[in-house]
């Protein structure tokens, strides 16, 4: 299995390729440099490994949520890949990728991932790894007040940016719940392509086409909209 994944939805830039479950990564931290990296960070990943596009099996992107601007360019990175090399792609969640990259270096099962989405709102997901030791979303993601978030009823770690703006109110709101969180955790594209290679195994791959971003703002504005 050889899948490239890429990842550029907050501060961070990244990207990494999965052969066979190993995964080598190029991550820097760099606002608003990701379209000067992301194309040279491909580049130098292909070129270690001897690899052309076309001889991978799958790609891979951080779907959101996060920063529009950063979520358009992986998703218009990755589009450009699969329709050149005609590849089948997995959208994967940022939040996953941030619970995921947290399972992958300790051994608590739980996760509650808050991004901060400005506006006093968080991107909030609550993740539990699975029996093979990746992230499984409990419920569902939301753009959200941090002192309204849902949570299922069980303890874990917070992690996220999040949890470094609004760390008062999610600690009041979650109470007990919550042993400990880590604020300086950040999406990696290297969590993405683990998310990827498994979501392909699951046949979550889809068409170019059909590989979009998710604005969790945007769906929120549109179901009030609606009402």
């Amino acid at each position: 299995m050889k899948l490239l994944a890429v990842e550029t939805s907050t501060e961070a830039c990244s990207a990494a390729l999965f052969i066979d479950g190993e995964v080598a990564e190029r991550f820097e931290l760099a606002p608003k440099e990701h379209t000067k990296l992301i194309l040279p960070m491909i580049d130098s990943l292909m070129a270690d490994a001897g690899l052309k596009p076309q001889q991978l099996d799958a790609l891979a992107f951080s779907r959101g949520p996060g920063s529009f601007t950063g979520v358009r360019i992986a998703t218009g990175v990755i589009q450009g890949i699969a329709l050149g090399a005609d590849l089948p792609v997995v959208p994967v969640s940022t939040l996953a990728a941030i619970a995921q990259d947290f399972f992958d270096h300790n051994d608590d099962n739980a996760a509650f991932v808050a991004m901060d989405a400005r506006m006093d709102e968080i991107f909030w997901g609550v993740y539990r790894r699975d029996a093979q030791g990746y992230a499984e979303l409990i419920g569902d993601e939301a753009v959200t007040p941090a002192d309204a978030v849902e949570f299922p009823d069980l303890t874990g770690v917070g992690i996220g940016s999040g949890w470094g703006v609004y760390s008062q109110e999610l600690t009041a709101r979650l109470s007990w719940r919550v042993s400990r969180y880590q604020t300086e955790l950040l999406p990696r594209a290297g969590a993405i392509a683990r998310l990827g290679a498994r979501g392909f195994e699951l046949g979550q791959a889809v068409a170019v086409e059909q590989a979009m971003p998710v604005y969790l703002r945007d769906k929120v504005a549109k179901k009030e909209s609606e009402r």
